[in-house]
């Protein structure tokens, strides 16, 4: 779904561009190490290449475009940005080429990222539109809101527009305001509402041909007052920072304009705007309100948002008895068919009425329903029974251990099917490591490591860490063959038909396979008229055996 998402928002921006601007354009990508996170099981550059791949070989010929990258060749390096490709006609190509190879693994200048694009693009001469794409805020000491308000007040024709790849409303604040400033647009990929309202209202349309009214000398010094309330009785909402106010111009059609002509995160927000009419936007969270307004210069009005709402303040926890909240819990609140959360300790803007609050850590899950008050804020310990199994495995019963990370663990159902086949619940690949989260009761931790597979009992406990080790009861068959064409590793013994499982087998003259302990047979054929070989081994639990055939 973010694959999706993420698609949508560039392929909107850039088959806009020449209704936004006229001129050259730059992407910026984020190379950072935080790029290697993963959404719905698949990483983000990875997300990221296949979006741009898709993106690039759907854009006009015309399309003047570059690429600039930051955080892919050095690790904590404040200045890996680079001018991976100059805008110009047809490097659509070279742009999703360069992705594919991008190797995240730095840190996340953006800041002056966006400020080096800006001076490729020469924006005292020309036109141009800055696209950054970031997973992550600024980590470099800069401060990409006073770049904005810098390069607005350069009085040049520059844009830019922020993609917020997966950040959380609180991050996504921290970095909008960069497009905010330079009047482009921010644009969340993980919110497929707003995200759909952003691109039918805005950048889906051109803008309105005429050009936009001249301010006129105000008789005050505000014409205009945002007030936010919870409820119709409530106290405004005056030191909130993280309600939204946008007033965005009517045109003749009653349609809005692509651009807010004053906006900005406050609860009550004042601005002087040209006198006319306008859609007044404000949000909190996931939370809209919008009205039509009629604004002149000679006095103040104002605009009151009753939002309905109160806040959910969660703390996830394994046990009542935990005094932490779990980082690694999900947490959500649904309401209005929206839902909005985030991971650990998680507070959220919600709808006044009915609410649902779910739970996730790995396969134990939670829900509650509560009712919310307009103006309340509504504490909660979300208990989400899970217990962590630790997997270990040994060769043989006091033998050695099972390192590296090709053997698989599973948390399996402890009773099998009518088939015998039992549900897995969770699995990893090597020892230790993070653990696997599951609900409470008891299990089979299975392993398995080459032809050899094994299972043992375990409880789980919530809020507690189980260690538990397989004993696979195996060992190690290596074959060296001199000028093989194929290895094979067979029974030792045909069954009453007279045939030879065949277990595994490797296109080369190396190859090793892990058993349990038994009589094998090993076969080699080569290339041209050299007969096969066979050769039977004994394999030992614990112990390497090898067989050299020449």
């Amino acid at each position: 779904m973010i694959r999706t998402r993420l698609l949508s928002v560039l392929a909107a921006l850039l088959f806009a561009l020449p209704a936004m601007a006229a001129g050259k354009t730059i992407i910026v990508l984020d190379g950072s190490g935080s790029m290697w996170g993963q959404i719905d099981g698949t990483t983000k550059i990875e997300i990221a290449r296949d979006t741009l791949r898709k993106v690039m070989g759907t854009l006009p010929q015309d399309t003047e475009l570059g690429l600039v990258a930051y955080g892919h060749r050095e690790k904590g390096s404040c200045s890996d940005i680079e001018i991976a490709i100059s805008p110009a006609t047809g490097t659509a190509g070279a742009v999703a080429d360069f992705a594919d190879n991008l190797n995240p693994k730095g840190k996340t200048p953006l800041t002056d990222a966006v400020r080096k694009a800006a001076e490729e693009l020469r924006i005292e001469e020309n036109p141009a539109t800055v696209i950054l794409v970031t997973d992550g805020l600024e980590t470099c000491n800069a401060d990409p809101c006073a770049l904005g308000r810098e390069l607005e007040a350069a009085g040049v024709d520059f844009t830019a527009h922020v993609v917020g790849f997966g950040l959380s409303e609180e991050e996504g604040q921290q970095v909008a305001c960069l497009a905010e400033n330079t009047g482009g647009l921010y644009l969340k990929a993980d919110d497929a509402g707003q995200l759909a309202e952003a691109l039918e209202t805005t950048v889906a349309k051109a803008p309105d041909p005429k050009p936009e009214p001249k301010p006129q000398p105000a008789a005050v010094e505000f014409n205009v007052r945002g007030i936010a309330r919870l409820s119709p009785d409530g106290p405004d909402m005056t030191d909130n920072s993280e309600v939204r106010w946008d007033f965005i111009p009517l045109g003749e059609n009653g349609q809005p304009a692509d651009r807010s002509a004053a906006g900005g995160y406050r609860g009550v927000f004042a601005a002087n705007v040209p006198p006319g009419a306008y859609r007044a936007k404000a949000r909190l969270g996931r939370i809209n309100f919008e009205t039509d307004v009629e604004l002149t210069a000679d006095k103040t009005t104002d605009v009151i948002a009753v939002l309905d709402a109160g806040l959910v303040e969660i703390t996830p926890k394994r046990t009542p008895e935990d005094t932490q909240a779990d980082q690694s819990a999900r947490v959500d609140v649904h309401f209005d068919d929206t839902k909005d959360g985030g991971y650990g300790k998680t507070r959220v803007w919600a709808r006044a009425g009915s609410i649902k609050v779910t739970g996730r850590i790995g396969k134990a899950t939670v829900e509650e329903n509560h009712e919310l008050a307009a103006g309340e804020t509504l504490t909660l310990d979300l208990i989400i029974g899970s217990g962590l199994v630790v997997p270990f495995a040994v060769y043989t019963e006091g033998g050695p251990d099972v390192e590296g990370s090709e053997i698989r663990f599973e948390v399996q159902d402890a009773k099998a099917n009518i088939n015998g086949e039992r549900k897995t619940l969770e699995g990893q690949y090597g020892p230790g490591k993070q653990g696997m989260d599951v609900p409470p009761g008891d299990y089979m931790l299975y392993a398995r490591l080459g032809k050899a597979e094994a299972m043992t009992p375990i409880s789980v406990k919530a809020g507690e860490r189980t260690e538990a080790t397989v004993n696979i009861n195996a060992g190690v068959l290596a074959v060296s063959a001199p000028g093989a064409y194929r290895i094979d590793f067979l029974e030792g013994k045909k069954d009453l038909q007279g045939n030879q499982k065949n277990l595994s087998g490797e296109y080369n003259v190396e190859a090793q396979e892990t058993l349990h302990p038994g009589e094998y047979e090993v076969r080699v054929r080569y290339e041209g008229d050299r007969a096969e070989e066979s050769r039977k081994a004994t394999v030992t639990a614990g112990e390497r055996t090898e067989v050299v055939i020449e």
